[in-house]
């Protein structure tokens, strides 16, 4: 059952007392359902909290952000609610990637480890301009992609609904530019898909560039959204991962 914690955050299965806490950030247009699949495999152990942007499903009704600097202040009050007596982790995807490296710079103790997917490092910048694109071109990308189910495009209500979102985020991830300050001090597990076109290699590695801790960089077959076509090697080592700061 899902459980609401604050607008912002959301509880698909209960874990055990003290449990990790690894709070989710998904992709631009994306949803917090995009975790349920990881919550549910890593329950009881871990306490998974995924971020529902404003603008999409049960928040539908609400104004979308338009820059990463509203969706990490916004997270950060969400997070001041919880209680701190548990390790957190940060994980995100894309998009949700740079929402949760922006978060961890700002949060008063920096998390046990932040997981960056499908997503090259914060001073990393290309030049996009994918929000400026009429509708179809907007949808011919998220086909590209592969996150959304192609039926779901191809029916015209439901992409009506859907496009004000991934719009506004795609303004808000394209606009995005990193300003210099100190680099975590947390570890970085960056993972990627081989044959993802919006992250090179060279691009996974400069996240070694962002923390004084170790970083490692995994690569995965599959494209962008690489993490449904592996859904049980990155269950596998996150839990690997946030085992060890358990036991820690």
């Amino acid at each position: 059952m899902t459980r609401t914690t604050t607008p912002w955050l959301r509880r698909f299965h209960e874990a055990a007392p003290g449990a990790v806490r690894l709070v989710c950030f998904p992709h631009a247009g994306g949803s917090a359902g995009f975790f349920f699949p990881l919550s549910g495999a890593l329950s009881p152990d871990v306490e998974v909290l995924a971020v529902q942007y404003p603008g999409r499903q049960d928040r539908r009704q609400e104004g979308c952000a338009q820059d990463v600097e509203t969706l990490v202040a916004e997270s950060l009050a969400a997070l001041s609610h919880l209680d701190q007596d548990r390790p957190l982790a940060l994980f995100g995807h894309s998009m949700g990637a740079v929402v949760a490296y922006e978060t961890a710079r700002r949060l008063g103790t920096p998390p046990a480890i932040l997981f960056a997917s499908g997503r090259r490092a914060p001073s990393r910048t290309r030049d996009e301009s994918m929000h400026l694109q009429p509708d179809e071109v907007l949808a011919a990308d998220l086909r590209t992609l592969g996150g959304t189910d192609s039926e779901l495009l191809d029916d015209p209500d439901i992409l009506r609904m859907v496009l004000p979102a991934v719009r506004a985020d795609y303004r808000a991830i394209e606009t995005y530019r990193h300003t210099a300050g100190p680099p975590l001090a947390c570890p970085i597990r960056v993972l990627t898909g081989a044959s993802d076109t919006r992250v090179t290699p060279e691009e996974a590695e400069a996240w070694q560039h962002h923390t004084t801790a170790d970083c490692a960089v995994d690569t995965f077959p599959g494209g962008h959204f690489f993490l449904r076509e592996v859904q049980d090697e990155i269950t596998t080592l996150v839990r690997r991962e946030l085992g060890a700061l358990a036991r820690a």
